[in-house]
């Protein structure tokens, strides 16, 4: 179980290293200040998750009421890219089992 978290975690890290490369290559990341007044005041979106992706990127979920989100990778430079975005959020507590599980 510890080593299928682990792997999973790598590919995971990976793949935000790889999209936040390619981000930025297409003008998607900027200074975490800037993007959060950015998402703050065009969207309303506000921070409601962060999580701990390795010790050099966090990964950060922004949500606004209207169901707008985005999802940040910002490392420990302050460099903060999108890594995806949508509408549609919902905030319900209750998780509904997800294919294949």
């Amino acid at each position: 179980m510890t080593r299928r978290l682990v792997a999973t975690m790598g590919i995971a890290a990976a793949m935000i290293s790889a999209a936040a490369g390619q981000a930025n290559a297409a003008g998607q990341c900027a200074a975490r200040t800037d993007i959060v007044k950015a998402l703050g005041e065009k969207f309303h979106e506000s921070e409601t998750a962060r999580g701990l992706v390795n010790p050099s990127v966090i990964l950060e979920v922004f949500v606004s009421e209207q169901g707008t989100w985005t999802i940040l990778a910002t490392d420990t430079h302050g460099l903060s890219c999108v890594i995806s975005a949508g509408e549609g959020w919902d905030r319900t507590t209750q998780v509904a089992a997800l294919p294949g599980t």
